[in-house]
């Protein structure tokens, strides 16, 4: 009579043994759909805004030919404009997603100052990023030190470079105009127009080391935190390695 048995070969046995002693994987849904859009669209503006801002602040030789059929630097100034503008709305709808979404999307825009736990966290992830500990501790939003890096290097940054942007702004488009109205007295709180336009720069390059660091913590933490970072803004799922 024929064995009723299904005949298992080693390497299936072999995967049935590697899977039951596999890690546990959880996933939590963090970010949501807007909060995704906006950083990528983010994203982008930054870096149009910076690489146009640097040309503008260093402009490119002339070309040879007829004025009215060279506009190089006038396209290079609109998409910088363009690309402003198009932050300082994603920042608007940042805030009120903010206030509507899950309490995920406040934690651009507040840090928990007077709680303890929360600046030991803080001296954790120090620790982390310095190499001293092994592994961090598990978040499902950000953790302490990006929440402060986030509110600090981002936000309060974003709010300084729309400022000065709309006050130099405001200058092209001539005395009485919305920019000037709104923006007019960044430039003699600062001083004078070249200072403005001297910080606004500066801005420019704390923006990209921020950007800089933020890219190499995102990855690390993929790597080396057991938790994921780049894909959780692409699916708005965190996932947990154990």
């Amino acid at each position: 009579m024929a064995s009723t048995h299904a005949h298992v070969s080693p390497a299936q046995s072999l995967d049935a043994a590697e899977l039951a002693a596999g890690r546990t994987i959880r996933s939590v849904y963090v970010y949501e759909a807007p909060v995704r859009v906006w950083h990528w669209v983010n994203a982008l503006a930054i870096t149009v805004l910076a690489v146009t801002g640097y040309f503008i602040g260093q402009p490119l030789p002339s070309t040879p030919g007829e004025a009215s059929s060279q506009y190089l630097m006038g396209y290079i100034r609109f998409a910088h404009f363009a690309a402003g503008y198009v932050f300082a709305v994603g920042l608007l709808g940042r805030v009120y997603w903010a206030l509507v979404g899950n309490h995920h999307a406040r934690e651009l825009f507040t840090l928990p100052v007077f709680n303890r736990a929360y600046w030991r966290e803080v001296a954790t992830m120090l620790k982390w990023y310095a190499f001293l500990i092994p592994r961090p501790s598990q978040y499902v939003g950000h953790n302490p030190l990006a929440r402060m890096a986030m509110f600090f290097g981002f936000f309060g940054l974003s709010v300084f470079m729309l400022f000065t942007g709309f006050a130099l702004y405001g200058e092209g488009l001539g005395a009485g105009s919305w920019a000037d109205r709104l923006f007019g007295w960044v430039i003699p709180l600062f001083g004078q127009s070249q200072d403005v336009h001297t910080f606004h720069r500066l801005g420019l390059w704390a923006m990209l080391i921020f950007v800089t660091l933020h890219v190499y913590a995102a990855i690390r933490e993929d790597i080396m935190g057991r938790q994921s970072i780049v894909s959780t803004m692409i699916s708005g799922h965190r996932t947990f390695k154990e």
